[in-house]
């Protein structure tokens, strides 16, 4: 974890004055990625961390493949991903709705938002999102953390590609906010259940109502702890709000 932290001088000031100290902050790294010999993207992540889970997620998120196979060649050379593609990809609209006869309990849902909040980057930088999948709400699949919530997710993504779990028998968690862009990446995987210890938007509960897709916001177990500014908030009582498709989560 050392190679992905820098030590650097600051001043902190609070209530009890000012202080000259010493603070762990993350690494800032860049990834190339190149498609058939051509420019692609550069993805500003944490490096050194499931790199080909994060460009295989990656590519399916932006519709470039439809499956793993795709891939001919995926070749990573320090922060450069040269993919080659295999012939003859048609993108494959996202469905309508999301067919799963997946249910879980409001248990499930806690669990696996405590599971990616179990960061010791976070607990020393507080600089990284977590994301985590669940198969059937319950067995950890993959849990990957990133500077951007969106690579986090592009990570779990791509391991269950990578690994042929069946996408719609599982549970997404994550610590970022839902909004559509985020949304938009689970329906195309065919997740049927979204849970995030953050807020959601108007745009992202409207496509997750379109599509079929569970959407659960601001889960917070008891005991939960949250960051303010220099501060730090535990919610004593355990609660979440279901923004859509609640008939998949059992209450009582």
């Amino acid at each position: 974890m050392d190679k992905l932290l820098k030590k650097v001088k600051i001043t902190r000031v609070n209530d009890k004055g000012v202080a000259a100290v010493s603070e762990n902050i993350i690494k800032e790294t860049s990834l190339i990625i190149n498609i058939n010999g051509r420019r692609h993207a550069k993805l500003v992540t944490l490096l050194g961390k499931q790199v080909k889970e994060l460009v295989v997620g990656h590519l399916f998120s932006q519709g470039i493949i439809n499956q793993a196979k795709d891939i001919k060649s995926l070749i990573i050379t320090n922060n450069t991903a040269d993919i080659i593609l295999k012939k003859g990809i048609v993108k494959q609209p996202v469905k309508d709705k999301i067919k799963s006869a997946l249910k879980v309990t409001k248990e499930d849902i806690f669990n696996c938002v405590n599971a990616v909040l179990k960061s010791k980057i976070f607990d020393k930088t507080e600089a990284v999102h977590s994301a985590g999948l669940f198969l059937h709400g319950k067995e950890p699949v993959a849990i990957a953390e990133d500077i951007g919530r969106h690579h986090a997710m592009d990570k779990v993504i791509g391991t269950a590609l990578l690994q042929g779990i069946p996408l719609n028998e599982t549970v997404i968690a994550s610590t970022g906010r839902m909004t559509s862009e985020m949304v938009g990446k689970i329906c195309r995987a065919g997740i049927p259940i979204i849970a995030t210890k953050a807020a959601v938007t108007d745009r992202g509960v409207k496509l997750a109502k379109e599509n079929g897709v569970t959407l659960v916001g601001f889960v917070r177990d008891a005991g939960t702890t949250m960051n303010t500014d220099m501060s730090v908030r535990v919610f004593k009582e355990a609660g979440m709000k279901i923004y859509s498709g609640a008939s998949r989560i059992h209450c009582d």
